[in-house]
């Protein structure tokens, strides 16, 4: 089962096990479930059948079935997103989404990238990828230009990106490199609060988080930075939410009306002072874990409101290889509040100076 967030250039999607993360081809390979599966299903079938295309009908289907979050991907597609979810992958080192005026916007830029080092900032829009233009296109077919999939282009390969930023439009020419994700950093302020930041959840993040926290100075608080994580792996997320919870409720999510949940494993640390900061840019499996430290007052959430994607994924193997993967539900906090088109709202609002802000919410808390 797949919570999906795209992290274009080469990230991931990101998984929601049920309860446990399957394999790509474990997942995809189960029983598909029933309602828009079985409509996608049937128009591969019947395009293979004719000696059609079944990934292109399957495209088609999901365009027609109204789902926000469905996608299809190439079996080569599928693969690599399991790979970066396993902490390395080839790419660019560019985030982005989709706007609802159909543009491409790059919401976040990996520090040493390709994209990096060329000068390519959070905020600018992609207007091509090697002379194709990519407004209104899903973002899976985005990833796959700058992946170079329909080429299998590896590290150190071309690819021409279009970008605008304001008035200014121009191009460049990038190389692919091969990534790591380093999906969490951690840094000291000078007050000796620690920062852990999670860009992503990639395999190993929560035991980073757990790793991370054994070497934070018994007593003083710590700041949880989830700004700009557009999701990953579910089960690394409540692996990180065991980190400060002593078990209990993480989240409910229903599979075609069946309802389950996540708990966190218990002997988490819960006194030691604790902020999680968000933004607009914090999706998914991020606020899954943002919803589980609010409600049950574990942390004090400082900064903006979440982007709301709240949404259960469910892939399934169509004829050719490829994936078709679609919405069977939606999840909920511990306290039962739908995230899926609202988002987490903080404790504290903040757009600026946010890491200042939680200095001084840690400052007014005690261990206790």
């Amino acid at each position: 089962m797949l919570f999906t967030s795209v992290l274009v250039a080469g990230a991931a999607t990101g998984s929601l096990p049920g309860p446990d993360r399957k394999s790509s081809a474990d997942a995809a390979g189960s029983a598909a479930p029933a309602g828009r599966h079985v409509d996608v299903a049937e128009a591969a079938a019947e395009a293979a059948a004719a000696g059609k295309s079944p990934m292109e009908a399957a495209q088609r289907a999901v365009s027609r079935s109204g789902d926000r979050w469905g996608a299809v991907y190439s079996e080569g597609e599928y693969e690599e997103f399991e790979e970066a979810l396993d902490g390395e992958y080839t790419g660019v080192g560019l985030w982005a989404r989709r706007e609802r005026d159909g543009r491409i916007e790059v919401t976040k830029v990996r520090a040493g990238s390709p994209a990096a080092v060329a000068g390519i900032r959070a905020g600018d829009r992609l207007r091509s990828i090697d002379g194709e233009k990519v407004a209104g296109r899903p973002v899976t077919e985005v990833v796959s230009l700058l992946r170079g999939d329909a080429t299998d282009a590896p590290a150190g390969t071309a690819v021409k990106v279009g970008l605008e930023r304001g008035t200014r439009a121009w191009d460049l020419t990038l190389r692919r490199a091969t990534l790591s994700t380093d999906s969490v950093t951690v840094r000291k302020l000078a007050d000796g609060i620690t920062v852990v930041r999670i860009a992503s959840f990639t395999k190993g993040s929560g035991d980073a988080v757990s790793a991370a926290l054994r070497q934070a100075p018994a007593g003083v608080g710590v700041i949880l930075d989830l700004r700009g994580n557009s999701g990953g792996l579910v089960t690394e997320a409540v692996t990180a939410a065991s980190v400060f919870l002593d078990g209990g409720l993480v989240a409910t999510y229903d599979v075609d009306g069946e309802q389950r949940a996540l708990h966190a494993e218990p002997g988490g640390e819960t006194r030691r002072p604790l902020v999680a900061l968000v933004d607009g840019g914090t999706m998914s499996a991020a606020e899954l874990l943002t919803g589980a430290l609010q409600d049950r007052g574990r942390a004090v959430v400082v900064g903006s409101r979440t982007f709301g994607k709240g949404s259960v994924q469910m892939p399934s193997r169509l004829p050719d290889g490829s994936v078709a993967e679609l919405t069977v539900g939606h999840y909920r906090t511990p306290s039962g509040r739908a995230v899926d088109g609202r988002g987490i709202t903080p404790d504290l609002d903040a757009d600026q100076q946010v890491v200042e802000r939680a200095e001084t919410v840690l400052s007014g808390l005690g261990e206790s």
